[in-house]
C-alpha cells in the first residue's frame, strides 16, 4: 500500500498560497484494509475514507468510465491493481494531477508543474469532456487564479466550448451547479467565472437572464461602461473586494437583471426595471435551487436598490417603508448587506470609484435610529394592539425627519 498527496494541496504548494484542504490517494489497497486499520469509510459513489486522527480524506486509487449522460453517468473501478498514473489521468487539469510521495517527491506525469509555471489551465486528456460539470470548475479556477496571471489553454477553451454546444449542460444536477457557482461568487475574481461561461456559450444555459444583460446598453450619463453585463460583474468585482458574503455577492450580481426585458424601443432608459427583476427572481431562485436567504436578498436588493441611491431626497415615511420592508427590526444584518450590494452598484461603473457613496452609511443610521424606538414607552400609555405599531411608525418618522436635517 503506497499513499499520496495529490491534487490541489500539490498544486497549492507549488504555487506558494495557503491549501484550503489535503486529499490523498491510496494505491494498492482495498477498503477492508483500510477498515482494519480505523479508517471511517464515507461517499456512496466509490469508497473514500476519513483518516483516523486527522479526519482527512483518503480515496482509493480509481480510474472512471463514461456509460451514460450527465454528472452520475460513470463506471467507476477502485481495485487494487489501479496505479496512481491511471488515478492521476482521470483527473480536470494538469496542475490537479500532480502527486507527492510520503518522501516529497513530486510526481507529475502531464507536465502539470510546467503549466502551473507558465500559468496555463490545460486538460489532462479528451476524457476530459465526459464530465460537463468541467465547464463549471474550469470557470471557478479561472476566477480563482485569474488574480496571478492565470489564463485558459485555447484547445482547452475549444474543448470548453464544444461541451457547452453540445447541449449535455442541461444534464447537470441543479444543486452541483449552485455550488460551483456558489464557490465561484467567493474566489479572489468572481467577474472571471461568468465571462468565461459567456467567452464558451455555456452563460446562456446555466444563467440565460444574466446572459442576456450583454449588449444591453445603459445611459451613459450614469453608466459609462454603458453596457449592462459588464456593469452587473464590474460590481461583483467591488463587492467581492469588499466582502466574502455569499448573500450579498449573489444579490449584487443580480441587482439589474430586469434590464434585460426592457423593450428595445426605450433604450437605454430602464425605467421599471427594478420590480422586472424582483418578479423574476422568485422563479430563478427555485430553478436553480438557491438557498432561502440568498435568494431573499437577491430580489430585496432587486426591487429597491433604487431607493438606496435616492435617499437624501425620500420623504422618511418612505425611508421607514423601506426598512420595513427590508425586515430591519427583525434582522438588523439584512441592512448592512443591502446598502453594500447597493453600494457595489454605484461603485461598479467605470470611473465612479473617485465617487463617494454617503447613502451606504445613512441608511445604517437611519436603521439604528428607528430600531432605538421601541413599543415599551407605549405600552405604558395604556395603547394595544395596532395602537402601538402605529405610534411606533409615528415615532420613528419623527426621528427620521430630525436625521435628515443634518444631512443638509
Amino acid at each position: 500500500m503506497q499513499i499520496y498527496l495529490v491534487g490541489g494541496a500539490v498544486r497549492d504548494k507549488l504555487l506558494g498560497v495557503a491549501t484550503q484542504d489535503r486529499d490523498w490517494v491510496v494505491v494498492g489497497s482495498h477498503p477492508d484494509q483500510l477498515k482494519a486499520m480505523g479508517y471511517q469509510q464515507v461517499g456512496a459513489d466509490f469508497p473514500v475514507f476519513l483518516h483516523p486522527v486527522s479526519k482527512e480524506e483518503y480515496a482509493l486509487a480509481r480510474t472512471e468510465r463514461k456509460t451514460g449522460s450527465g454528472y452520475q453517468g460513470f463506471t467507476v473501478d477502485f481495485d487494487s491493481s489501479v496505479t496512481l498514473a491511471e488515478d492521476l489521468a482521470r483527473r480536470d487539469l494538469t496542475i490537479n494531477a500532480m502527486a507527492e510521495d510520503e518522501q516529497g517527491q513530486l510526481i507529475d506525469p502531464f507536465n502539470g508543474q510546467a503549466d502551473l509555471n507558465k500559468r496555463i489551465l490545460r486538460h489532462v486528456s479528451p476524457a476530459f469532456r465526459e464530465d460537463p460539470l468541467r465547464v463549471l470548475r474550469i470557470a471557478r479556477f479561472a476566477a480563482r487564479f485569474h488574480h496571478l496571471g492565470f489564463s485558459i489553454a485555447e484547445d482547452t477553451q475549444h474543448l470548453l466550448t464544444a461541451m457547452a454546444e453540445s447541449g449535455e449542460l442541461t444534464d447537470l444536477v441543479t444543486e452541483r451547479v449552485w455550488t460551483e457557482m456558489a464557490r465561484a461568487l467567493t474566489e479572489t475574481t468572481p467577474s472571471e467565472f461568468f465571462k468565461v461561461l459567456k467567452r464558451v456559450n455555456a452563460l446562456k444555459t446555466i444563467f440565460p437572464e444574466l446572459d442576456r444583460l450583454f449588449g444591453v446598453p445603459q445611459t451613459m450619463r450614469w453608466h459609462p461602461e454603458v453596457d449592462t453585463g459588464i456593469h452587473s460583474l464590474k460590481a461583483l468585482d467591488w463587492a467581492r473586494s469588499n466582502s466574502d458574503d455569499l448573500e450579498v455577492l449573489l444579490a449584487t450580481l443580480c441587482h439589474d437583471l430586469g434590464k434585460g426585458l426592457t423593450a428595445q424601443d426605450v433604450l437605454p432608459s430602464h425605467r421599471g426595471h427594478e420590480q422586472l427583476g424582483a418578479n423574476l427572481l422568485p422563479g430563478i431562485a427555485k430553478r436553480m435551487k438557491w438557498p432561502t436567504n440568498p435568494a431573499q436578498l437577491a430580489e430585496s436588493v432587486a426591487r429597491y436598490h433604487t431607493l438606496c441611491h435616492t435617499l437624501p431626497e425620500l420623504r422618511p415615511a418612505t425611508i421607514l417603508g423601506l426598512l420595513k420592508n427590508l425586515n430591519a427590526f427583525r434582522q438588523p444584518a439584512r441592512v448592512e448587506q443591502f446598502a453594500l450590494a447597493c453600494a457595489a452598484d454605484f461603485y461598479g461603473r467605470s470611473g465612479f470609484e473617485q465617487f463617494n457613496y454617503p447613502q451606504r452609511d445613512l441608511l445604517i443610521t437611519c436603521a439604528s435610529a428607528c430600531a432605538a424606538v421601541q413599543a415599551k414607552p407605549f405600552v405604558a400609555q395604556g395603547l394595544i394592539g395596532k395602537a402601538i405599531g402605529e405610534a411606533m411608525d409615528l415615532a420613528r418618522i419623527e426621528v427620521l425627519s430630525q436625521l435628515k436635517r443634518t444631512w443638509r
